[in-house]
This record gives structure tokens, C-alpha cells and sequence, in this order.
């Protein structure tokens, strides 16, 4: 079966080509290569032993994307990825975050619901939630305001396909999934941030290395553990593997609803703090950083209550986070040797 995967350059997207690639199937990705390599097609085949279908594209460009699908005409399912994810970024550059997250999805899905089978899944984010007023985090919990406008892009997303599965052909699963970090175990793939990085552990392990003076650790006066905030960081393998099972559950129509929702994360809370702490004891690494004063758009605390995925999706986290963090620094050691 043909599978696209947008966004299938960058940190999740490659870690999902792979393991959609060892499930057997035909695999293309469309990236613009804003935030990510070609180079990246050369780690997956050094995993997979086969590098799948690439385009090069801008999902903004709604002529490409018509062309896109009058050549593939026969794809199985999309899982799409392609988005700027930088809550920073996006309180900064509203407009792009819109254009990007926005534009792209509804081109894709005005051509996909034009198929005669339309199976999407998307990348969707912890961020709808907000500042969830209890923890763990259910899909049941309210989605509030948005606290920056990369979380309102993935609230209006999540909307878009709801409303268009009720009038077309269109099943989806929205996976809202918490942090993602590390690397392949290989180390051929991993997470590779253009500039400077907008997430915690690559700007950990760029420290770590020298490429960073000292890491900044944004508030320290949160109502947590040790006044940082507190996340719940996933291993991009466990999370790219949940694709793969979400996808089959549409393939193999075993969907419920036309629109499902599951939280991906490992149920467990970290601070940044402790996320630290845990680097230093398995890397022998020690961090120079400072705290400074908290990040706009950033909240408390965020972590899943994973029971739905669990026990409906049949899946579960199994890498610890000393384990995403060894295998980040792996992953970091290798790129700047």
C-alpha cells in the first residue's frame, strides 16, 4: 500500500518512514526541506535498506499539491507532519505559523477526500489542552484557549477535519502527543534543527557537545517539583510506531468514529530539572545553564493519560527517559564527530 508521509524529512516523519518501511509499506515523502536534509534519505536506507519515493515540496503551493495527487492518484492513506512546530517562533511570526499550518492541511485534504478512500492521520499536539486544569491530561479534557498560536493551529486543524469527515468520505485519527525526543538506536536518524533549536534536549546535547555556550532553563517559580516546567517527554521511536498502529486501524476499518483522538505520551511528568539531572548521569556530561525568566506561551505542566491508547490503540511507551536522552546524545555525538 502507498503511504504519504508529509513532513517525511523532519524528526517524526523520518523515524515513521522507517518503521512504516520495516511494516512493508510503499512509502513517499513530501518535504520542503525547511527544517530538515536530504541527507535524511540516506539514514533511512541505512536502516530499512531502501530509501522511499521523495518529493520535494511546498504544501503552500496549492498547484503542487493538485499535481501531487493527480500523479499519485492511488495512495492508501496520509499521515501528515508537515507544520512549524516552535511555540517561541510562532508568538513571534503569527502569520507564518497560520499560513503554514493551515494552508497546507486544507489543500491536502481537498484532494485526498476527492479519492474514493481517504484515510488521515495527524499530528496534532498535547498544546489544544492548554493548561489543563487536572493531570494526567484525558482526551475528555476540555480544549481551551490556546496559549500560542502554533497550539491554535493544531486546535484549528483538529476542527478542519472534523467538519470535513462529517460531509466526505474522510476518516482520521488526531494523535495529540506530548514530547518527542531522541534518536533511532542506530543513530542514522535523530532529531537535526536548523539554527538554533526551540526544543529542550537538542539545545541539551548542542550544549553538551560545545556548539551551545550554556543552556537556558526557562522560569523557575512554576508550582512544581523544583519550579520548572514539567513535560512528558516520549521516545520518537515509541511515537512513530503509534503512527503505523493508527494507520492500520484505518486501513483495516476498525475506527469507531469517523474522527478519533488519542493522547501519546508515557504517562509520566518530568521537570526540566530532572531532565537535566537525567542527561548529566547518562551522558557524564555536566550542563552549564542558567535560569532566566520564564517563555511566553510556555505552561505549567503536561502529561498524558495514556489508558485510551492503551488499551483501544493496543499500544505503549517502552523507552524510559534515560533512554531517549542516551540515545539523543548518541545521535549528537555522531553528527558533530
Amino acid at each position: 500500500m502507498k503511504i504519504v508521509v508529509t513532513g517525511g524529512l523532519g524528526f517524526i516523519g523520518s523515524h515513521t518512514v522507517v518503521e512504516l518501511q520495516n511494516e512493508g509499506f510503499e512509502v513517499i515523502a513530501i518535504d520542503n526541506l525547511c527544517n530538515s536534509s536530504e541527507s535524511v534519505l540516506d539514514g533511512i536506507f541505512n536502516i530499512t535498506g531502501k530509501k522511499p519515493i521523495f518529493e520535494k515540496m511546498d504544501l503552500r503551493d496549492k498547484a503542487s499539491v493538485q499535481d501531487f495527487f493527480k500523479k499519485h492518484n492511488d495512495v492508501a492513506g496520509v499521515i501528515h507532519f508537515a507544520a512549524s512546530k516552535a511555540v517561541g517562533e510562532s508568538v513571534g511570526n503569527p502569520l507564518l505559523y497560520y499560513e503554514n499550518n493551515i494552508n497546507a492541511l486544507v489543500y491536502i485534504l481537498q484532494e485526498l477526500t476527492a479519492l474514493p478512500t481517504a484515510n488521515f492521520i495527524f499530528s496534532s499536539s498535547c498544546t489544544v489542552y492548554g493548561q489543563a486544569e487536572k493531570m494526567p491530561i484525558t482526551e475528555d479534557a476540555p480544549v481551551q484557549q490556546a496559549m500560542s498560536p502554533y497550539g491554535n493551529t493544531k486546535q484549528i486543524g483538529e476542527e478542519i477535519i472534523t467538519d470535513t469527515a462529517k460531509v466526505s468520505s474522510l476518516n482520521s485519527i488526531l494523535l495529540r502527543y506530548f514530547n518527542p525526543i531522541g534518536s533511532h538506536p542506530t543513530a542514522e536518524i535523530g532529531e537535526l534543527p536548523l539554527g538554533v533549536p526551540q526544543n529542550l534536549v537538542p539545545f541539551i546535547t548542542q550544549t553538551a557537545i560545545g556548539l551551545r555556550e550554556k543552556l537556558s532553563v526557562f522560569g523557575s517559580d512554576y508550582p512544581t517539583i523544583d519550579g520548572t516546567a514539567v513535560r512528558d517527554y516520549i521516545h520518537v521511536v515509541d511515537l512513530a510506531k503509534a503512527h503505523v498502529i493508527a494507520l492500520k486501524r484505518l486501513l483495516n476499518k476498525q475506527n469507531l468514529d469517523k474522527v478519533e483522538t488519542f493522547n501519546l505520551g508515557t504517562g509520566t511528568g518530568s521537570s526540566v530539572l530532572e531532565v537535566i539531572n537525567a542527561f548529566e548521569k547518562v551522558s557524564g556530561q555536566k550542563l552549564n545553564y542558567q535560569i532566566v525568566d520564564r517563555r511566553e506561551g510556555d505552561i505549567t505542566e503536561a502529561y498524558a493519560n495514556t489508558h485510551k491508547a492503551n488499551t483501544i490503540l493496543g499500544w505503549k511507551a517502552q523507552s524510559s527517559l534515560e533512554d531517549s536522552l542516551e540515545s539523543a546524545w548518541k545521535w549528537e555525538q555522531k553528527i558533530r564527530s
